[in-house]
């Protein structure tokens, strides 16, 4: 490690929290306390439960990053000591960056690729924006400090000299914010930075101060956290129309592609939905690599997200129909058990429907025409009965234990959260003939972790007594062709989910006949014409693929409900092309490329 890296290293120590949290047992309750010694004296502050956790891991991260530090000036040669950092000429309540220091922090990502919102950013900082303020939010690990740090970096010298970042840390208060704020006003900073604001137990009630006194006086004030839900709320108590929202969790294909130098659809079903899957870019730590890593994830990039969020907001008084959860220390555990539940009903789904159920003559054809390894496994098992047991050992892997029931009216409340986090998104089904029936496919925007509970899932299912009567060889082949039939309901969903989000005057959905069905229909309201679509997680072309596209019956019925059919295409793995008959057949990832 260099000189540069220490003094980056140090400046990374010094953004975070010192001190220690310490138990006190008053009147038979145990308090929480942040201790820490500053300029000499000893300080501490109360912490709520929530805050003590997110407080303690910045901490622990604090001592991890020192250990490194000691190790890294002990193999630094002695004749290039490292430079010492010199003492602020400003006592700040917060942790502000300025000059040196600054420059320091923003180096190391300077060459990354950045994200689409960028110029979003830019065009803010640059152009007139008046009395407003720019809010960059989304769940963790999705670019937000990033952004923020290639933004500094890119500056002209005369705009940086007069630039800040200010890192909010669990238990401080928009009150210690104000005092910084002032500070660097009355020093003509004008660009100033506030990662993590929502660390400020106080920012709800009083987010407008940041617009109405120093956006309004021409500061340009960004700010950033991973409590997005938290903004939306500042947003409609507070901001109104005085922010500019930039919201980072949907990390569409093109742009996973493009900045982190990694390709291939089956990639992003694995791994994405987060800027952290190695390559060339960014970190190397793969978010969803393992079940573990997934749920650690839903634990406290999502629920503590929400439950953080209605803590602050009208004092605790908007958790509705959550509160018995709340009150019984279990809302975290409920809304990782909804995340979980939705892709459980998505796995079961494949399992039944795609693999099993509607489909297991094909299935069975499939697998005994596999060019690879032929099976008859499901020629062998009695197909009743195996359905049953798969469906009652899905629904024993579904109940785990609870001390306060979940009723539907959690899940749908928790499920709104989900949606204004942009975690989920229903997708439509229609039908033809029509129905008095409303059926909805929910896409998650962060296929990684969809991917990870369903694997995790599957693996658990091979120890069921039905998948243990074949052999080893068989249990594990049956599991990869059961995960290959998910990662083609997944990249269905992707599809739909980023055709959707790139065309919002259209109507996106999937249609179904009393015998099959259309993958995706994209119609235009304005112009009465539609495309329809068959994806397919394949790379080869086979006419079966397209036979419904073909279905004079289902063209007709099509038209005469949506308009002139222009487009009849098929999205698969393969290379791009044009059948004689004038169906195409579109490149999965240069499809997503091109929205």
């Amino acid at each position: 490690m260099n000189r540069d890296q220490i003094e980056a290293l140090e400046m990374e120590i010094a953004a975070l929290p010192a001190g220690y949290i310490s138990r006190k047992t008053i009147n038979g309750k145990v308090k929480l306390y942040h201790q820490w010694t500053e300029n000499g004296k000893k300080k501490s502050k109360y912490l709520d439960d929530q805050t003590a956790e997110q407080l303690q891991s910045l901490i622990d991260k604090r001592r991890e990053l020192q250990q490194q530090l000691k190790t890294a000036k002990v193999l630094l040669p002695k004749s290039t000591p490292a430079r010492k950092t010199p003492k602020a000429v400003h006592e700040f309540k917060t942790t502000v960056s300025i000059g040196n220091a600054l420059e320091r922090f923003v180096k190391p990502v300077a060459e990354y690729r950045r994200r689409d919102g960028y110029q979003n950013l830019e065009q803010y900082l640059y152009q007139d924006s008046f009395g407003k303020v720019f809010i960059l939010y989304g769940l963790r690990r999705t670019g937000k400090t990033t952004l923020i740090r290639q933004a500094i970096a890119a500056m002209k010298p005369e705009d940086f000299d007069r630039a800040a970042f200010i890192q909010v840390r669990p238990g401080d208060h928009l009150g210690d914010v104000n005092f910084d704020l002032r500070w660097l006003e009355d020093n003509h900073y004008k660009y100033v930075f506030l990662d993590e604001v929502t660390f400020a137990q106080d920012f709800i009630e009083g987010a407008a101060l940041l617009s109405d006194i120093y956006a309004a006086s021409g500061m340009k004030i960004v700010l950033s956290g991973t409590d997005s839900l938290e903004f939306l709320f500042s947003e409609s108590e507070e901001l109104y129309d005085r922010c500019v929202m930039l919201h980072t969790t949907l990390i569409p294909y093109r742009e996973y592609e493009r900045v982190l130098g990694i390709q291939g659809i089956d990639q992003y079903i694995r791994y994405g939905g987060t800027m952290v899957l190695g390559g060339k870019h960014y970190n190397d730590k793969k978010t969803f690599e393992s079940a573990e890593s997934a749920d650690e994830y839903v634990d406290s990039a999502i629920a503590r997200n929400i439950q953080h969020s209605l803590e602050y907001y009208q004092h605790g008084d908007h958790f509705r129909h959550l509160i018995e959860l709340y009150d019984k220390g279990e809302l975290t555990s409920a809304i990782n058990r909804v995340v979980e539940d939705i892709n459980h009903r998505f796995t079961v789904d494949v399992l039944t429907h795609d693999f099993l159920s509607n489909d297991l003559g094909i299935s069975a054809s499939n697998l005994r025409r596999d060019r690879n390894r032929p099976n008859n496994i499901l020629d062998r098992i009695d197909q009743k009965a195996f359905t049953e047991g798969l469906r009652h050992a899905l629904e024993i892997l579904n109940k785990p234990e609870q001390t306060v029931e979940i009723t539907e009216i959690h899940r749908l409340e928790i499920k709104e959260y989900l949606d204004l986090l942009d975690l989920t998104t229903d997708i439509p089904t229609e039908f033809i003939p029509v129905k008095n029936e409303r059926l909805f496919r929910t896409a998650v925007s962060q296929p990684g972790l969809r991917y990870a509970q369903a694997e995790a899932f599957i693996r658990q299912l091979l120890l069921d007594e039905q998948f243990q009567s074949i052999s080893a060889a068989d249990r594990g082949w049956a599991a990869e062709r059961i995960l290959d039939e998910i990662k083609g309901r997944m990249m269905e969903d992707i599809v739909l989910l980023e055709t959707k989000m790139s065309k919002p005057g259209k109507q996106v959905f999937r249609l179904q006949f009393p015998i099959g069905e259309y993958d995706m229909v994209v119609v235009d309201p304005k112009t009465i014409e539609c495309e329809i679509y068959e994806i397919k997680h394949s790379a080869e072309r086979v006419p079966a693929q397209y036979r419904f596209l073909e279905d004079t019956e289902k063209l007709a019925s099509v038209k005469f409900r949506y308009g002139r059919v222009k487009k009849k295409a098929v999205i698969y793995r393969g290379q791009n092309t044009i059948l004689n008959n004038g169906i195409e057949y579109l490149n999965v990832e240069d499809y997503l490329k091109s929205l």
